[in-house]
């Protein structure tokens, strides 16, 4: 249950509020919005409180813009898509402090909204200043903390401006917080996490979090080629990082331990898809590390060659194989929560007969699966920059059942951390 105080715990008719969203989203090579999936996700927030009558002011970073100068970072664009969803106009303010926002807000009467320039063109935000907290503060009568992706930061935006203000969450972060924190500690039991990604540090303590509380965990992605060279496969050029070898080998020994306790599994890849370079037209093949069946078919009456059971040297793995995806996706049958985070290869790699790429096949096959397209249904909780813009670049969004809007923040809190931007709100 949620225990900070949200928009329905106060009075906002006439009010000036202060809403932090996370707009932070991907552009498009002219400077259009190119996913607006965080946008529409702030709109309940936006619309409850604009029925109440209240005066909004937005807040929002974009990008990582090294000074003012930036403007690719700027956040008008957004501003156009906004007011398009909003179906009303969105006066957008060239500045997020100063003179000219202050009069910009003190213009507005209720029912009107405003958005304020990148918070990021001045580094006091990141830096949690105290006196561009207040700032930020002194424009607005109560604060509204609705952007889940950046609580997991105490930045001004999400620390120091709570000092100066009455301070509840939005609709959309208590939300995800109470999702994902029911997920991870009151599960619809079997569970599962299936985890990608590049490397085990982003996930070392999440991993260890679903080793502790999951019945059945899956590794793909690059992440797994380290797990695989621990023990002692060799994955040739791959994407790997050597310094993270005794990471992986602490957790694969903490997976076999719980295995010899209780019902456990935990996969890593019998089979992959390789090759020589990240390309839609490179010549792909697979790899069986185990049983070899494929090789065997393929090569049959003769025997399969060495190499079909081996990466080569300057081979590279790209994918989870389709025995590996056959396997996670059938214990999805067999489960009744999945937790996924990471796609399982590099599938934003473009295809040449359609949307799905050379290496995205694994990560097809899961959705699929999620969808309940193989029978069963389980609950389904997405979370990832990279699964969330794949997803939605297949429009694929209203098939789980709950896609978070923050990485980092959704990873932080799965592992069991506080976190900053929902600690600084009130308690109910």
């Amino acid at each position: 249950m949620f225990t900070k105080k949200t928009v329905r715990d106060i009075d906002v008719h006439g009010r000036t509020v202060l809403v932090r969203a996370d707009y932070n989203v991907p552009q498009d090579k002219d400077g259009g919005i190119a996913d607006d999936y965080r946008i529409q996700q702030s709109l309940p927030t936006l619309n409850y409180l604009l029925e109440r009558g209240a005066k909004v002011v937005i807040c929002s970073h974009l990008g990582r813009p090294k000074s003012d100068k930036d403007i690719q970072f700027s956040l008008f664009p957004v501003a156009k898509r906004l007011q398009q969803l909003l179906k009303r106009q969105v006066n957008f303010v060239p500045e997020c402090v100063g003179p000219r926002a202050e009069k910009m807000v003190a213009s507005l009467k209720p029912g009107d909204v405003a958005l304020l320039e990148n918070l990021r063109f001045h580094p006091e935000e990141e830096a949690d200043d105290p006196e561009f907290g207040r700032q930020l503060a002194e424009l607005a009568d109560v604060f509204v903390q609705d952007g889940f992706g950046v609580v997991h930061r105490a930045h001004a935006s999400t620390h120091a401006v709570t000092k100066h203000l009455p301070s509840v969450a939005g609709f959309l972060l208590e939300k995800e917080v109470d999702t994902i924190t029911t997920v991870m500690h009151k599960p619809a039991r079997p569970m599962m996490a299936v985890v990608g990604g590049a490397k085990i540090a982003d996930k070392i303590d999440v991993l260890h979090t679903f080793i502790d509380i999951a019945d059945f965990v899956a590794v793909g992605g690059a992440m797994a080629n380290t797990f695989l060279l621990a023990k002692g496969i060799e994955v040739g050029d791959s994407l790997v990082d050597r310094n993270e070898l005794p990471l992986a080998r602490e957790i694969l020994a903490k997976a076999a331990q719980k295995a010899k306790e209780k019902y456990f599994v935990f996969s890593l890849p019998n089979d992959v898809v390789v090759a020589p370079k990240i390309d839609k037209a490179a010549q792909t093949r697979i790899v069986d590390f185990n049983a070899n069946v494929i090789a065997e078919i393929e090569a049959y009456p003769k025997r399969p060659a060495p190499r079909s059971g081996k990466v080569l040297a300057h081979e590279k793995i790209l994918d989870i194989g389709p025995f590996s995806a056959s396997f996670i996706t059938g214990a999805m049958q067999l489960t009744n929560t999945v937790v996924w985070n990471g796609t399982m290869g590099v599938a934003e790699q473009a295809g040449l007969q359609g949307p799905v790429g050379p290496f995205a096949q694994g990560t097809e096959l899961i959705i699929e699966a999620l969808a309940g397209h193989m029978g069963h249904k389980p609950f389904s909780l997405v979370g990832g920059g990279d699964t969330v813009s794949y997803i939605r670049n297949r429009n694929l969004t209203g098939v789980f059942d709950h896609v978070s809007t923050g990485g980092g923040a959704s990873l932080e809190l799965m592992a069991g951390r506080k976190l900053p931007g929902v600690e600084a709100l009130e308690h109910k």
